[in-house]
């Protein structure tokens, strides 16, 4: 796959929540492992009742089908999610430079438990800013919060 076989374009949501829902699900469990499958499952309705509709969300393509996506809320990622099967090549910086390029700077928080987005991160040269020692539903998962300006 070529960089330029990558569509990005705005979601819709009455065709994409449904296909965004699973790869949140599927990349979640893969990445997200150590929060549990219940708890994940139980995530999933946020995702579709609150996140996405709430969100600034831009799906990434090939072929015409969605394959990840990114979710911003002002210069803030809620999510960044690509399809296991789809993921090492390049569709997750080519949403990070099209979030970048749309705000000029972006913060995210990121489970420091999940050492692949960190070194994704880190790759793109975001710098951290925090940590805390608990998620956002208090639970005992650090999340690092971190930085990267175009």
């Amino acid at each position: 796959m070529k960089n330029h076989d990558v569509v990005i374009r705005p979601y819709a949501p009455e065709r994409d929540l449904k296909k965004l829902s699973r790869i949140w699900l599927e990349a979640s469990l893969l990445a997200h492992s150590f929060i549990g499958d219940r708890r994940l499952r139980e995530q999933r309705v946020l995702i579709e009742d609150q996140y996405l509709p709430n969100a600034e969300t831009w799906v990434a393509c090939v072929g015409g089908q969605p394959c990840g996506f990114i979710s911003l809320l002002g210069t803030f990622v809620g999510g960044i999610f690509v399809s296991p099967d789809r993921q090492g090549l390049g569709i997750g910086r080519q949403l990070i430079s099209h979030a970048l390029n749309l705000k000029g700077n972006l913060e995210l928080e990121v489970y420091t438990a999940n050492q692949q987005a960190v070194d994704f991160y880190a790759g793109l040269g975001f710098q951290e800013l925090s940590r805390r020692p608990f998620d956002d539903e208090g639970y005992a998962f650090e999340n690092a919060r971190l930085r990267l300006i175009g």
